[in-house]
């Protein structure tokens, strides 16, 4: 028999997963996140409920947003079990859940005046988002774009915003006028930078209609840098159908993930944070060396076995890293390619980490899928491949390996795995993605001049060059003898 998660079955649930030992009819709104997705649920919302359980941090519990129609169908899955979510965690050792609860409301999605008066609340200290990497409209070389048709929308219509950033600015400006102290802005997506990249979003986007207040905002509001880390796949009816079997509980949309969990966070919050560093949470002057790591080394790392892995047709991560070709394969590329290129990162040996990459990356529990390592490469790649790209030719080295993944990429985009199985749109542009890659067949550099991705590098031959040999190489001998050729000059 299961029970269906509210407030009210707390008691019954407790004999089988941990439940909020705080009153959460005591909590105060401090924090309104846009994006309330698996990520959220998995990483801000655990470390606050941890640091409820100590007694701490009441003030600073969470009123969730969002602009999206996913946002809005989370409101209504969370909204009918009181806001609380069953967070199950896997080890290779152990599985354990617990019902977290810092999450007391979530407004509804298109209600813009009450989401700029809640952003107006003097008890919000703190506006946070998850709005995956794609969602800050920026380029390759990481600018915001002012022109793109939602931003200039914003931009004419400053007063009825329908992006995040404009509803941010509409916020702050309503606070400026009411002579309220502004909130902090925490990026709490995977990108260099994100506080640097949260504020060009803001900022741009209300230049477009108040020099002045984008002025102001500029210079009194706190956009601090920090580095998340936790893996996360995404829920399906087998996450929903084993919290009910296992666990016993009825959760509309329960997160999974895997035990660890990181965070690093510049200590820049003028009006006020939990502390979170009684919880776990690095606060450090600078986050850049972190960032870097992280990016560069995991999220770089799943773009590297993503790709052949998904032509190949492997389904979840843990088996790509059983294909003795993948393991390979990442094992070169980081070792030649990405962990010479990072920086120094402070009591961290860069072997150490991607050690514990690998043994990430090879959790058979957490059910994380190709598929989601493949999605949205057309915003990932320049962000976790192509700064290593850039990086390697300035060092004299010859990227040859990042040069295989880009070509993996390519030919994984034109729709058809090595079996001939079909692969379903999986970016947001697939098909000017799937039109490039065909193109690739008889011009490499079809797919090199997607500047929005890849810069000048096809003005570069000692990156376009490997990147055409592999993808030839690709179309006539596949996959697997692909890898097994550039694992031949190891």
């Amino acid at each position: 028999m299961s029970v269906r998660l509210s407030a009210a079955t707390l008691e019954d649930i407790a004999g089988t997963a941990a439940v909020p030992g705080y009153d959460r009819a005591k909590l105060v709104p401090g924090i309104l996140h846009f994006g309330v997705g698996n990520f959220h649920r998995a990483h801000q919302a655990v470390y606050l409920d941890a640091l409820f359980e100590t007694g701490e941090g009441h003030d600073f519990a969470i009123v969730g947003a969002g602009v999206m129609p996913s946002d809005a169908a989370m409101r209504d899955k969370l909204a009918g079990q009181d806001y609380l979510t069953t967070v199950v965690e896997q080890d290779n050792a152990r599985t354990s859940a617990r019902v977290t609860g810092p999450m007391v409301d979530m407004l509804k999605v298109g209600d813009t005046p009450a989401i700029i008066e809640k952003l107006a609340d003097p008890a919000i200290r703190i506006v946070s988002l998850t709005v995956t990497e794609g969602g800050y409209f920026i380029d390759s070389d990481g600018v915001f774009d002012p022109g793109h048709p939602a931003i200039a929308a914003d931009g004419a219509n400053p007063d009825a915003p329908k992006t995040v950033f404009g509803l941010i600015g509409a916020g702050l400006k309503l606070r400026r006028e009411r002579g309220v102290q502004p909130f902090t802005v925490m990026s709490c997506d995977n990108i260099p930078h994100n506080g640097k990249v949260c504020r060009a979003a803001v900022v741009g986007t209300a230049k477009l209609s108040n020099a002045e207040l984008a002025d102001w905002i500029d210079t009194a509001v706190s956009f601090p840098n920090g580095m998340v880390d936790r893996i996360t796949p995404a829920t399906s009816q087998r996450e929903i159908d084993h919290c009910r079997e296992t666990f016993g509980i009825d959760d509309a949309w329960p997160v999974y993930c895997e035990e660890f969990k990181q965070w690093v966070l510049e200590d820049d919050f003028p009006a006020g944070r939990p502390a979170l560093e009684k919880v776990g949470v690095q606060f450090v002057p600078d986050v850049a060396p972190y960032e870097t790591m992280k990016i560069r080394i995991l999220n770089g790392g799943h773009a590297i076995i993503a790709y052949p892995a998904g032509l190949m047709d492997v389904h979840f991560v843990h088996e790509a890293m059983e294909n003795d070709l993948v393991a390979r394969f990442l094992d070169k590329v980081e070792a030649d390619e990405v962990l010479p290129i990072v920086p120094p990162v402070p009591d961290t040996g860069l072997a150490d980490y991607y050690a514990l990459i690998k043994r990430r990356f090879a959790n058979p529990k957490i059910g994380d899928t190709v598929r989601r390592l493949c999605l949205d490469g057309s915003n990932r790649q320049p962000k976790f491949i192509v700064l290593s790209i850039l990086d390697n030719l300035k060092a004299g080295r010859d990227p040859v390996g990042l040069a295989l993944e880009s070509a993996l990429w390519c030919r994984y985009c034109r729709g058809v795995t090595d079996s001939g199985a079909v692969i379903e749109p999986n970016d947001p542009n697939w098909d000017r993605l799937v039109e490039r890659a065909k193109a690739s067949e008889s011009d490499p550099m079809a797919w090199l001049a997607m500047t929005d991705v890849y810069g000048s590098l096809k003005d570069e031959p000692r990156f376009a060059e490997p990147f055409a040999k592999w993808l030839k190489m690709l179309a006539e001998k596949g996959t697997a003898e692909t890898l097994k050729s550039y694992l031949g000059h190891a």
